[in-house]
């Protein structure tokens, strides 16, 4: 197995339904792991709240997470910031909701690169991953989602798709200070869908299943492991084969 053993690995949007799954997962394998997020069901000895879009936060913070533990190893970008209208069909989405939501996430996202990455040149070593998903590389199969309230939001494949050419651009920029950046790009992952949305996916998956946590979780560690070494600019795609038909 890879070893995160005693790396420090800070995970944005901590307390979601990825965000604990890569928080346990690192844990278990004795990673020093600080979760991040705006709210917590429950705060951990190493957890801090942070808004991933406000500036003056993410720079204190990060300086903080710096001095107390010496180092930063790894950096995930996981954190989903979104509008209450999110849900929202194309043509139900305003102009404001959009621009807002493009804000939060993408530029959220660039900010926390922004800074940890210049710690990481310091340390002369550091992985950064983004989080980013397959509708950032292919477009969306409205069909999944008939006959239910759902549907994939436009300014997430706008979102997405700009966090992979992000990445390449963060991993040219700081490959010569040894510091790596990639993204992992999740296909849908079961969080309890409608059945029929549910039954249409897996049918369209080589696989015939939905995604779990423990499938990102894997991929996370082996990024952030020193056996990953020489990689870096990558997309990792986990989606059961989605991309691949």
């Amino acid at each position: 197995m890879f070893s995160v053993k005693n790396k420090v690995v800070v995970v944005t949007g901590g307390n979601g339904l990825l965000g604990k799954a890569i928080c346990n997962a690192l844990k278990e394998q004795e990673a020093v792991v600080i979760g991040t997020d705006i709210r917590f069901e429950k705060q951990g000895e190493h957890d801090y709240f942070l808004d991933i879009t406000d500036e003056n936060a993410v720079i204190t913070t990060v300086k903080e997470i710096a001095e107390k533990y010496g180092k930063i190893d790894g950096w995930i970008n996981n954190a989903y910031p979104r509008t209450s209208d999110w849900g929202n069909k194309l043509e139900d989405v305003p102009f404001e909701s959009w621009r807002k939501n493009v804000d939060m996430h993408l530029n959220g996202y660039f900010l926390c690169s922004k800074v940890v990455l210049e710690y990481m040149k310091k340390y002369t070593s550091g992985s950064l991953i983004n989080m980013a998903s397959i509708y950032g590389v292919v477009g969306p199969d409205f069909n999944i989602y008939a006959e239910t309230q759902m549907t994939m939001p436009v300014a997430y494949a706008a979102i997405k798709g700009g966090l992979i050419n992000l990445t390449r651009y963060l991993a040219a920029y700081y490959g010569p200070y040894n510091v790596r950046v990639n993204a992992i790009s999740p296909g849908g992952i079961f969080d309890n869908q409608p059945e029929q949305f549910v039954k249409r996916y897996t049918e369209k998956v080589p696989l015939r299943r939905m995604g779990t946590p423990a499938d990102i979780t894997s991929a996370i560690q082996y990024l952030i492991a020193d056996e990953a070494s020489y990689i870096t600019g990558h997309n990792l795609i986990i989606d059961g084969g989605w991309t691949a038909i």
